[in-house]
């Protein structure tokens, strides 16, 4: 009896390798198998303004492509917002080319009048004022003849008092071309230039009213063309129709729900991994992926997103593990989706042997 224990114990040693060895040698060999479901996103389509739908051009169950027209409200009214929009927009392009003129009017009088008269005037008024004097004195001389025979009776009363008159007439005309030349060359007066200043001011605050009109008429213009643009619902992606809310006749707000479009892609499958096995399954994992329905289909995917956090797993998921374990939850983004996986659906998801470390 004393000898068999020796014989036993060494039973027990080798029968412990070996159970060690292979199962070392089987979690080398085996693939590492997780479980999850298929998660496909979702869009709800409406209309960002409101109206009358005119037409919904497709259906439950219907492929369609991005860019697709999926459904069309009345834009009846949109395109006379628009044509009003454009007609108050060139309205006040008028008014500013308006505007612009008058401000190029009062800039060229502020600069007339700080520049003063022009030489050319100022020579007409010399020359206009010598003429007068010239004038002026050829009536004084014959005022003073007329008025030395008046004494002796040489001319008529009549006669003297006719030179009388052309004289003063003749003095009065040189002292205006005098003051029509001084007022040449003294220039505009400092009210006259202040007041054109003021005209320039008041037509450049006109005519920056008039940009800011524009600018606004150009975006009521471009506002009312996005509304239009609006009236049709397309498709942002490939996809599946699986809701028709809305019916043609409809009146709608801005919002309400009209089509669901199920996106072809991205495809993923949610799955959880135990602590234990988190290091084998980073962002980048190349896994491969079979469904219960067809187990001879395989898939193939890519882990793109580990959660940092831990959570407990969920129900829906199958594992051999207690429920109540923590878990990590993985995205697996489908390389080769063919558009048989249906969100939900149960997928097995496998390291291949060899990959986990």
């Amino acid at each position: 009896m004393k000898k068999a224990i020796p014989v036993i114990l060494l039973l027990a040693a080798l029968a412990g390798g070996g159970w060690y060895f292979y199962g070392k040698y089987r979690s080398n060999h085996e693939p590492l198998v997780l479980h999850g479901n298929v998660d496909i996103r979702g869009v709800d389509l409406g209309f960002r303004v409101s109206g009358r739908i005119a037409e919904v051009l497709k259906d439950e169950g219907d492929l369609v492509k991005a860019g697709e027209l999926l459904a069309r409200i009345d834009n009846e009214p949109y395109e006379r917002d628009l044509e009003q929009a454009k007609a108050t927009l060139e309205q006040t392009k008028a008014g500013l080319g308006q505007a612009k003129a008058t401000l190029g009017q009062a800039k060229a009088d502020a600069d007339l009048k700080r520049a003063g008269y022009r030489t050319e005037e100022i020579d007409q008024a010399r020359a206009t004022l010598a003429q007068a004097q010239v004038t002026m004195e050829n009536a004084e001389r014959a005022y003073t003849r007329q008025s030395q025979l008046v004494k002796t009776n040489g001319v008529s009363r009549q006669n003297f008092e006719n030179a009388e008159a052309a004289f003063h007439e003749a003095q009065q005309r040189a002292k205006v071309a005098e003051a029509n030349l001084n007022q040449l060359e003294a220039g505009f007066r400092k009210e006259e230039i202040a007041a054109s200043e003021a005209a320039v001011n008041a037509a450049s605050a006109g005519v920056g009213a008039s940009e800011a009109e524009v600018l606004k008429a150009e975006a009521a213009v471009k506002t009312a063309e996005i509304k239009l643009a609006d009236t049709e619902l397309k498709s942002p992606s490939d996809g599946v129709i699986i809701t028709r809310a809305l019916e043609p006749g409809a009146i709608v707000q801005a919002g309400p729900t009209v089509l669901t479009l199920s996106l072809e892609k991205p495809v993923w499958v949610r799955a959880y991994v135990h602590e234990p096995q988190l290091g084998k399954f980073p962002p980048g994992t190349k896994v491969t992926l079979k469904t219960d329905g067809d187990r001879d289909k395989v898939y193939h995917g890519t882990v793109g997103f580990v959660s940092p956090r831990a959570e407990f797993t969920p129900k829906s998921v199958e594992t051999e593990e207690l429920r109540t374990s923590l878990v990590y939850r993985l995205r697996v983004v489908v390389e080769d989706s063919d558009g048989s996986l249906r969100q939900g659906m149960p997928v097995t998801v496998e390291l291949p042997a060899g990959e986990s470390k």
